[in-house]
């Protein structure tokens, strides 16, 4: 596990580790002070597009390399993404002094809306709504945006909702969720000079 590297004598928020199990070799990188900086190796396409998206407009600096059982099918790889993806981002947020804490973002792709809402809680929680017209983009199932997202956010610790209003278009309803997370976490991580230790009333989170 690498975390917090200084960079001219400030910690920069930023973590690595790697998770090696039967089904898959994964390593992911985070910084999250970055400026949407992507490198991915995977064997998922639509994973990675989403990814992209998710860095770009969430401003951090990702790298994902992961190999999985794909000859069986993708919900190994995108559900390990996912736990490093929230291990990574734990890790690299600390002990969470200053940070703004919450976020609701609401994102629209053409005719879809989707909305994030995002406490960094330490209190893992995680409520998806959302009904896709279709089960499959391209070879992607659409029941691995669950997947990928509740790992996500049960090994990030965080509270996380996460609501696609309506839309016709599945690849569109799935793009303006990851655009949301992106910007959700980019505002809830954000350090907000006013806060003064930890954003919560108990003194921790």
């Amino acid at each position: 596990m690498e975390k917090g590297v200084e960079n001219n004598g400030q910690l920069t928020r930023q973590a690595g580790l790697a998770r090696k199990t039967n089904e898959t070799d994964i390593k992911v990188s985070l910084n999250v002070d970055g400026t949407g900086q992507l490198e991915l190796e995977t064997d998922v396409p639509f994973l990675n597009h989403m990814l992209d998206l998710f860095t770009k407009h969430g401003q951090f600096d990702l790298s994902v390399q992961a190999r999985g059982d794909i000859d069986i099918d993708d919900h190994h790889t995108v559900e390990d993404i996912g736990i490093c993806l929230g291990q990574a981002l734990r890790e690299a947020l600390g002990d969470k002094k200053g940070i703004k804490r919450y976020a609701s973002v609401f994102v629209p792709m053409d005719e879809a809306l989707a909305q994030v809402v995002i406490d960094i809680s330490n209190r893992p929680h995680f409520e998806y709504r959302a009904q896709y017209p279709s089960q499959q983009v391209g070879s992607f199932s659409t029941e691995l945006v669950h997947e990928f997202l509740c790992k996500f956010a049960l090994e990030a610790r965080v509270t996380l909702h996460v609501i696609v209003h309506y839309g016709f278009n599945t690849h569109h309803m799935i793009e303006a969720v990851f655009k949301a997370l992106g910007r959700a976490l980019d505002e809830a991580t954000t350090i907000d000079p006013r806060v003064k230790g930890v954003p919560s009333t108990k003194g921790v989170l």
